[in-house]
């Protein structure tokens, strides 16, 4: 009986928290090829870009995006491949909060912030930017932004330079997962708190959420989460350039499919945590509560989960399993972290064990970790502290292991030396 009526009083504190925002827009159906076209065309598959009679032919466009999918799954080193930008810089600038609801209390903290910038009351930080390798007919998304946490210098010289990107949940603002990168920044571990496509300064002025990430638009969310995952890849480029020699990313919602997807195809990424994860992109899509106003565009025009499940096959992360175990297997294992909600009505728990469930057949060095509550209320009291303990708890032990097996490698290697200078002045 309690178990009833905690589950009953979850799922409506749920359904008030994911629904209180009334500024979602239901946009049509588009399949946005031309979103995808440049990279196909670029990398020579040319070929695989529909002609416009098709794009007008709903059945074959359909068809044409399932083959552009599947291709990109065959060819995934190169569709979340990059060249390495060469304009990374460091901004000072103030923080901005980049609100994605009209809720007073939210848009009274933005002014609150605003007003401290204009008196100079509000300390100035840190930004990396740089251009995006993807690129997208929005300039300003196209510049790359995180916020830069460096933790302080170690004492010990010889202690190995660690760094963590932090991936923020779809329609986060500018100040979400902050407190989490000054916890990583106790640890010794520095953090990268990477914008996504289309959030806070990245968002174009024509929106007031960032609708672009995920939408009804086929090729755009394809696009946007290639962007997404290569963004990921030039913040590694960076840190490795100031002397960073371990990495970690931390995902949370459609942040975890994007770093999901940049460590199956990036093995400098050791520590992964994966805050609220799901295994194909179109289910949660479909099934979930934050967006049901593209599941309803959609469904309106006639497409079912199995059909939008496919759609979207070559960003979700259940498709690069293999790799990434095939990864982990040619190279220094991974470690990593599954967080999931019992009471989840936007990932959907039946997937989060999915998730599990295929961590386990295929072997992933993994720990899973369950919160007595759902997806928006993981950002209430007390949930937000549990789940913060679980996520720094396993960051800090796995960037502590990385620094033993670093040792004992350096260990390793000067008795190696050692036993050969031996057998030399021996001879």
């Amino acid at each position: 009986m309690l178990t009833g009526w905690y589950a009953r009083n979850m799922y409506a504190w749920e359904t008030r928290l994911s629904t209180r925002d009334e500024n979602r827009v239901v946009r049509p159906l588009e399949w946005g090829f031309d979103w995808v076209a440049p990279f196909l065309e670029a990398h020579g598959f040319g070929t695989a870009a529909p002609e416009p009679d098709i794009v007008r032919d709903p059945a074959a466009a359909e068809a044409a995006m399932l083959r552009i999918n599947e291709l990109l799954i065959r060819h995934s080193d190169v569709f979340f491949g990059y060249e390495r930008p060469r304009d990374f810089r460091l901004e000072e600038r103030h923080p901005e909060l980049f609100p994605t609801n009209v809720r007073p209390e939210t848009l009274a903290k933005d002014a609150t912030l605003k007003q401290q910038a204009a008196e100079g009351t509000l300390p100035k930080a840190q930004y990396l930017r740089f251009t995006s390798p993807e690129r997208t007919p929005y300039p300003e998304n196209d510049q790359v932004n995180a916020r830069w946490f460096p933790a302080p210098a170690h004492k010990d010289p010889a202690r190995p330079k660690q760094a963590i990107v932090v991936m923020p949940q779809w329609n986060a603002d500018g100040f979400s997962h902050n407190s989490l990168c000054r916890l990583f920044n106790r640890m010794g571990v520095s953090a990268l708190r990477l914008s996504k496509p289309y959030h806070d300064i990245r968002r174009p002025a024509e929106l007031e959420r960032s609708d672009y990430a995920v939408s009804a638009n086929i090729g755009r969310t394809i696009s946007a989460c290639r962007q997404a995952v290569v963004d990921i890849r030039c913040c590694l480029d960076w840190l490795e350039e100031q002397g960073y020699e371990q990495f970690g990313v931390l995902g949370t919602s459609l942040g975890s499919c994007y770093g999901f997807l940049a460590s199956a195809h990036d093995a400098r990424l050791r520590v992964n945590a994966y805050n609220h994860a799901s295994t194909a992109f179109g289910d949660v899509v479909w099934t979930g509560q934050s967006t049901r106003h593209i599941r309803a565009s959609v469904q309106a025009a006639g497409l079912t989960q199995e059909r939008v499940r496919a759609l979207w096959a070559a960003v979700s992360p259940i498709s690069y399993y293999t790799k990434y175990v095939s990864a982990e297997a040619g190279g220094p294992q991974k470690r990593v972290l599954f967080v999931y909600a019992n009471y989840d009505l936007t990932f959907p728990r039946e997937y989060s064990l999915q998730v599990v469930e295929a961590a386990r057949r295929t072997a992933l060095n993994h720990e899973v970790r369950v919160l007595p509550c759902g997806h928006y209320t993981t950002g209430e009291t007390p949930f937000k502290y549990i789940d913060g303990w679980y996520l720094g708890w396993f960051v800090y032990r796995a960037f502590k292991a990385l620094r033993k097996e670093k040792t004992s490698s350096r260990c390793a290697t000067s008795q190696s030396t050692a036993e050969a200078a031996e057998q030399t002045v021996s001879s």
